[in-house]
């Protein structure tokens, strides 16, 4: 099957936000052939963020649409929710599904991510609407919690249960919390956070069996301490979905292998999300994202590569985490042999800089009011983008407006 030829029939396997987005920018690119998008979950494309946010902390929620059927419908998308892909035969240009065969010219898999499990029984997860609203059953106040691992999403379940009245003991395996993205000094003001709300946090501490005792679950840690819960929730991240990918024989290496234009090894098949590996440019090297931000960037350079534009993906990874009145925000990714510049602005917030050799800024990160660290934080990432050198005296003086700096180097 020729590549060079204008596609007509674009199926794409996975129907959240990525998949839904690309879909939707296909169309808004002028793209007028079939599209097919498939989804194993019942319900249309939903934000997860809000999730293991507020939703918790709440007594009931509803979903937040990006788009309703009825607009995928008027945007000509076959939306087929609750299908199961089996297969990708790519010599044929078909997947096969418990429906039947779907034909396509291009495919893009955008089939996002697993949540990783312990071997442990009796324990909570957290990727799904379902699992949101089985979890908040959960959290009855006057109980106890159990949180396994102290990532953004253990921890910001931990901030919902206290918030719904519950004790709180949070165990990471690690020697500190956010241990992946996040730099220590701004960790530490994190983990300062929940300790004035009552967390107890234990690190390099791993849960080594888990017994249920009439309605509680006693919980052995690894440090030979023992502690009596109402339940348990992990939090300990995610596998990229492959299998699909692999059976048909593309490249996978923590995540389908595509390159700077979201392409896989098959040049007609593309992924994005949290299941592409894709080429970072700054650090040269490959990177996973699991993220809203990055669902929503990677939509857009691959329907456009989908289409035959030479767009490489570029945009600057964004993190957020909202921790009870406050907000966790990184940019960029934190490099080997990082230089650190720390900001101390007037009111208290830690601005956290990491500089290259280069003395080009490549991370950014800080926890304080949601509104003001954003400002900073955005102004940050576009200082990523520009990938210039920086005085990092400057950097370091809360008195020089960061739009100042920025202003200066993109002269």
């Amino acid at each position: 099957m020729s590549t060079s030829a204008e596609p007509q029939r674009i199926v794409v396997v996975g129907a959240g936000e990525c998949g839904t987005h690309a879909a939707m920018a296909l169309r808004d690119k002028g793209f007028g052939g079939s599209i097919t998008l498939i989804g194993r979950e019942s319900v249309h494309a939903y934000e997860r963020p809000p999730l293991s946010k507020g939703a918790l902390a709440a007594e009931e929620t509803e979903l937040v649409h990006p788009w309703s059927p009825e607009q995928l419908a008027e945007a000509g998308i076959d939306l087929r929710l609750g299908v199961e892909v089996t297969g990708i035969d790519l010599a044929a240009g078909t997947v096969t599904t418990d429906a039947g065969e779907v034909p396509w010219d291009r495919l893009l898999l955008a089939l996002g991510s697993d949540v990783r499990r312990l071997e442990l029984d009796d324990v909570t997860y957290l990727r799904t609407h379902e699992d949101a609203a089985a979890l908040r059953e959960l959290l009855r106040p006057e109980g106890h919690l159990l949180v396994i691992g102290a990532g953004f999403i253990g921890l910001e379940i931990a901030a919902g249960a206290r918030e719904r009245g519950m004790e709180v003991t949070v165990v990471e395996a690690g020697p500190r919390a956010l241990g992946r993205i996040v730099p220590q000094e701004v960790a530490e003001q994190v983990v300062a956070l929940h300790a004035e709300h009552g967390v107890a946090l234990r690190t390099s501490t791993l849960v080594t069996d888990l017994r249920r005792e009439g309605g509680r679950l006693r919980a052995l840690l690894s440090d030979g301490d023992e502690v009596v819960v109402d339940a348990v929730v992990a939090g300990v991240g995610a596998a990229p979905t492959t299998a699909l990918a692999e059976a048909a024989g593309l490249v996978v290496d923590d995540g389908i292998v595509v390159d700077e234009g979201l392409r896989t090894s098959d040049p007609r098949v593309f992924a994005a999300g949290d299941c592409a590996s894709f080429p970072d440019a700054r650090s040269g090297g490959r990177v996973r994202l699991e993220s809203w931000r990055n669902a929503h960037d990677q939509a857009v350079t691959v329907a456009a590569s989908m289409l035959g534009e030479e767009q490489a993906h570029a945009a600057v990874p964004w993190f957020w985490s909202d921790q009870y009145d406050q907000m966790l925000s990184v940019a960029g990714l934190p490099g080997t042999g990082e230089r650190s510049v720390l900001r101390h602005r007037d009111d208290g917030v830690l601005l956290h800089l990491g500089l290259d050799a280069a003395d080009r800024l490549v991370h950014a990160a800080a926890v304080g009011p949601g509104a003001s660290v954003a400002k900073d934080i955005r102004v940050a990432e576009k200082l990523i983008a520009a990938a210039v050198p920086l005085d990092p005296e400057q950097l370091a003086d809360p008195g020089v407006p960061l739009r100042s700096i920025l202003k200066a180097a993109t002269a």
